[in-house]
């Protein structure tokens, strides 16, 4: 697919043609809405849409040109949608959780998208991630949970789920650990560093004695925050360590630089 911009797309799935397509016709285009809708609602089966309702057209438009009223078509497809519901309702299962049944519905739909070895490779992957983040016995999970992390200078078969947190960057200072075990875990938002206002604002000083008093209460309110996570960190750990003697770590996430 080649964008007005002039940007090349190679894909196979389906979703991805049929929403960046200019589509004209009417009929192409609610064919198009349809068969997005089957894949926001279950995530595949594009493509079969398509053709699916494309051979019910093509059917249709035979029984047309020999003189047969569309209403009388449209009941048609009526009855066999009402006859297949109910062919469904007769074989349909109680959705469980089943990972090795998750499995074999993963690894079908994606070698739809994906070559066979490379659909095998990450089928667990995938499922296990979804399991990850299942909360009780819920059966739609928030998959904002999960997070694609795209690695440089790796293949795709490299592919691998890690369960917990992967950050783009190490450790503040080259001193700190690299590895912590039985450790707390604290995730903060929190500037530590003296941002400016969002409004324009000034401040206007006449001496360089009234600048460094401003540069020390800038630096003072900072010092104020690291300390509360040092406090809470002390606190924590020790209380931690006097129930069963045993130290703990103390790691800190922040969002914030």
């Amino acid at each position: 697919m080649v964008s007005g911009a002039g940007d090349i797309k190679l894909t196979k799935d389906g979703n991805v043609l049929l929403h960046e397509m200019q589509i004209q016709h009417p009929t192409a285009a609610m064919i198009a809405k349809a068969t997005t809708a089957q894949d926001d609602v279950t995530g595949d089966g594009t493509t079969s849409t398509v053709l699916f309702i494309g051979e019910l057209l093509k059917q249709a438009d035979l029984y047309v040109s020999e003189g047969v009223h569309p209403r009388l078509i449209t009941e048609g497809f009526e009855h066999a949608s009402a006859k297949t519901l109910e062919l469904l309702e007769s074989f349909k299962q109680s959705p469980s959780i089943n990972r090795e049944l998750l499995c074999e519905v993963a690894r079908t739909s994606l070698r739809t998208k994906l070559s066979e070895k490379l659909a095998d490779h990450i089928t667990e992957c995938v499922v296990d991630a979804v399991l990850a983040i299942r909360v009780g016995d819920e059966l739609r999970p928030d998959l904002h949970m999960i997070e694609l992390q795209e690695m440089q200078h790796e293949s795709d078969m490299d592919t691998r789920l890690v369960r917990g947190l992967v950050l783009d960057h190490g450790g503040r200072h080259p001193d700190m650990p690299k590895t912590l075990r039985n450790a707390y875990i604290l995730t903060c938002s929190v500037s530590l560093e003296y941002e400016k206002t969002e409004v324009n604002s000034g401040f206007f000083y006449k001496s360089a004695a009234e600048r460094e008093r401003l540069v020390s209460s800038e630096r003072e309110f900072i010092m104020r925050r690291v300390q509360k996570i040092v406090d809470l960190k002390k606190k924590v750990c020790d209380d931690a360590e006097k129930m069963d003697g045993k130290k703990r770590g103390f790691v800190v996430i922040n969002q914030k630089v």
